[in-house]
């Protein structure tokens, strides 16, 4: 284990043997880090430490870079890299082989699943679902210098497979579906679908396949698990 002397280390943390803490890191109580991690890793482009909060873990051959702000919460499966200007609030969930290419901000409560891939400049809010290897490009014409990053609206969902184009924003409660090719905005609570993906109606017209004949859509009407009460207090009649 190589944890540098100058790093500040919280509380009943636990650092798998073999992971390396740089200097320029800070991480908080209770956080638990897997096996062959790096955690800080240095980068000309950072400014300040990487900053992870309480209570998060990161599980094995995850990287970390250093300018990074990472809240409380965070969650990691294996092999994650996120880069460094990355903001993330709390309780955000990272799948394995989740590639973050910094400059980005994730909004509280955020989930990804295994693959995705946020690029330099994207904007998450809060609560939002990436399913897996979907992707928020940021090139228009790669490649070149010009970065316009995809913005997800609180509560979206982007469907396995689906890529985002540059600059084009997904508001709130929209669904895209999987596989699709986005490239204009995704009006709110609308269903887009397909390459090039089309609105194909309100999501809320989207029937759950439980037998009930309810709407899927929004899915913070009937999904709550692994939210906290406080949270799922504040989205209103269930």
């Amino acid at each position: 284990m190589n944890i540098s002397r100058l790093a500040k280390i919280g509380s009943n943390v636990a650092i798998g043997r073999t992971s390396i803490v740089h200097d320029d890191v800070v991480i908080g109580d209770n956080c638990v880090i897997g096996e062959f991690c790096v955690i800080g890793e240095p980068s000309r482009l950072a400014e300040g430490p990487l900053v992870l909060g309480a209570d998060s873990l990161v599980r094995s051959h995850s990287v970390l870079y250093a300018g990074s702000e990472l809240g409380p919460g965070l969650s990691t499966g294996h092999h994650v890299t996120v880069r460094e200007k990355t903001q993330a609030g709390r309780n955000v969930q990272l799948g394995s082989y989740a590639d973050v290419q910094g400059h980005c901000r994730i909004g509280d409560f955020t989930r990804t699943h295994s693959g995705v891939q946020i690029n330099h400049g994207c904007v998450l809010g809060r609560c939002v679902w990436l399913f897996p290897h979907a992707v928020l490009a940021n090139d228009p014409h790669p490649p070149s210098d010009l970065t316009l990053g995809v913005t997800v609206d609180d509560y979206a969902v982007i469907g396995m497979q689906a890529c985002v184009l540059p600059g084009v924003r997904v508001r709130a409660h929209a669904v895209v579906a999987a596989a699709a090719l986005v490239s204009r905005d995704v009006a709110e609570g609308m269903l887009v679908a397909g390459v090039p993906a089309r609105e194909v109606r309100p999501a809320r017209e989207v029937i759950r396949r439980d037998g009930t004949g309810l709407p899927a859509y929004p899915w913070t009407e009937h999904f709550s698990r692994g939210y906290p009460a406080e949270l799922v207090g504040s989205w209103g009649t269930r």
